[in-house]
């Protein structure tokens, strides 16, 4: 019997490559170039163990949820490997400083307090991630993100704040809805504003959201399995 450490690693490499093949193909069905569509693998709640499985099948995008949870498990990992971390859970104000520190991208750049508390920690530390705002597709109370209504100028002070580093708009459309309405108003919203990622699609629905624009796929369970 192959020891557990070699079944996690060749069930996440088999799952990647199936997970690539699909984006590949999603991607050329839409006409588009397969390369134009980034992999972020969201290994929130998963252990160490899985994402160097990850890094080793040659994943380099990966996604965390909490601030806490990313400093636990990715540090240490940099002495070993070069990747790129994107926290893509709501961001409280009192952790701005730590994303800043830790990630590359922050996803959910969603309100004026938590622009704030993300300014003054690009000041504080000397380092500047790319920023997503995420908008509240479908205004829903239960989720973060920035209104529909009040996208189109929030996104307009954020780009004037941060200028180039306000790279794109992130969402998370309602489970139980047909995401094509909500992944289309938000890449018009992007092709609005001139910002270049649109991250949107996970595991059940990313191969629609290609079609409509997306450049980052956030893929958890169909890599690591279900949480």
């Amino acid at each position: 019997m192959a020891p557990p450490t070699q079944s996690i690693e060749t069930s996440i490499a088999e799952n990647l490559r199936s997970v690539r093949d699909r984006i590949s193909d999603a991607a050329i069905k839409a006409g588009r170039k397969p390369e134009d569509v980034t992999l972020v693998a969201v290994s929130k709640t998963k252990p160490v163990e899985a994402i160097r499985a990850a890094l080793a099948a040659g994943q380099t995008v990966f996604g965390e949820n909490r601030v806490q949870e990313a400093a636990a498990k990715f540090p240490a990992l940099r002495a070993e490997h070069r990747f790129s971390l994107h926290l893509i859970g709501g961001l409280q104000t009192n952790k701005a400083r730590d994303a800043v520190r830790l990630a590359e991208v922050i996803e959910t750049l969603d309100r004026r307090h938590l622009a704030d508390a993300i300014a003054a920690a690009i000041a504080k530390e000397g380092r500047t991630p790319v920023l997503l705002i995420e908008v509240n597709v479908g205004d829903e109370a239960q989720k973060s993100g920035i209104g529909r209504a009040d996208a189109d100028a929030f996104i307009d002070e954020c780009k004037g704040r941060f200028g180039a580093a306000l790279a794109g708009l992130m969402c998370v459309p309602p489970l139980d809805e047909d995401p094509r309405p909500h992944f289309t108003w938000l890449a018009d919203r992007a092709a609005k504003h001139g910002l270049p990622i649109l991250s949107m699609g996970m595991s059940a629905d990313f191969e629609v959201a290609i079609a409509c624009g997306a450049t980052w796929v956030r893929v958890g369970s169909a890599i690591f399995g279900a949480r």
